[in-house]
Parts: C-alpha cells; structure tokens; sequence
C-alpha cells in the first residue's frame, strides 16, 4: 500500500513503508527522541537505551514488519527529510476482536521535537486511508489514560467509539 505524502504545519511528510535501512535511522529516532516504552510495546529488560534494548527494538521490527511473512506494515513517519517517527497498520485475525467485520490495529509514534505540531493528525489521517484500502471496517488503536495528546488527537476522530479497561484506553473508528 502506497500512503500518499501530507502536509502539517508547512513541513512535507511522507509515509514510507520501513526497510532494514530505515530501520536504522528508525532506531536513531527513538533513541534521541522518545523512551523505550514509548515506541515498544513490550516492556524489556534493562535501563534506557541499553544495548539489549536496541537489539530488542531492532529484532521486534525485523520479525513484525520486516520478515518474510509480516504480521503488520510499519511505515517510518518522514517529515522534510528526516525520519520522524512510525506509523502501523495490522489487520486482525479472527478471535483477536475482529469477529463482525474486518479490523485493523493502528499506532503512531512521533520522536519529542515532532509533537503536537500537527504531524500526528496528519499521519493520523494517512492511516485510516490505509485501513479502508485493506478493506477494513474499523481501525483499532490504543493508548493509555495518561497520553493526553494521544486521547484528545483520537477522540477528534468522526465516528469513534471510546473504551476504557484499567489505564488502557481503546478508540474504535467505523470506516
């Protein structure tokens, strides 16, 4: 799937499907960027950006996106150049809450100096294209109760449905 380039606050950004090379400059995002529970969603072990860290960063994108049968599409979020951030896209499998209709996971990260100046939308936006262009019916996307400019982005989604379990927060977006 092709995502077509936007435009936020005057800044060219592109959504380009993740390669072994852009997964370098991917890793060098977050490491500058963002914390590692920031961009991972399981929690590893170890301080920081230790070395283990990094490798488990590198082997969950080479084993979820980059291997021969990938589970989900990553896209690293490019803004004028520069990798910014990623973008995912995964359809569900049947007993994983996609059961009616067809579903697609979603998540965006953004590195600090890329926040809240209209990048997230904007991928935000690209990303519900990309679900419709899977055939989905809903795009699912998760964040906590403490990601404030993550629940107030999501909830400005059209046709949104919120729900809430322990500190996880779910948005479910009928396309």
């Amino acid at each position: 799937m092709s995502l077509s380039p936007e435009l936020a606050s005057d800044r060219r950004i592109m959504l380009i499907p993740l390669d072994e090379p852009l997964l370098r400059d991917l890793l060098a995002t977050a490491v500058a960027e963002a914390e590692p529970a920031e961009v991972m969603p399981e929690p590893v072990e170890g301080a920081g950006w230790s070395p283990e860290v990094r490798e488990a960063f590198l082997r969950f994108h080479l084993t979820r996106s980059l291997s021969a049968a990938p589970v989900e599409r990553t896209y690293a979020v490019v803004v004028d150049g520069t990798v910014a951030g990623a973008a995912r896209l995964a359809p569900l499998e049947e007993g994983e809450g996609a059961a009616e209709s067809s579903l697609v996971e979603g998540g965006v990260w953004l590195g600090r100096a890329y926040r809240g100046s209209g990048i997230g939308k904007a991928v935000l936006r690209e990303l519900v294209h990309g679900a419709k262009a899977f055939g989905a019916a809903r795009l699912r996307t998760r964040t906590t109760r403490e990601n404030t400019s993550a629940l107030h982005l999501l909830g400005a989604l059209e046709g949104v449905e919120r729900a809430e379990s322990g500190s996880e927060v779910v948005f479910t977006v009928h396309l």
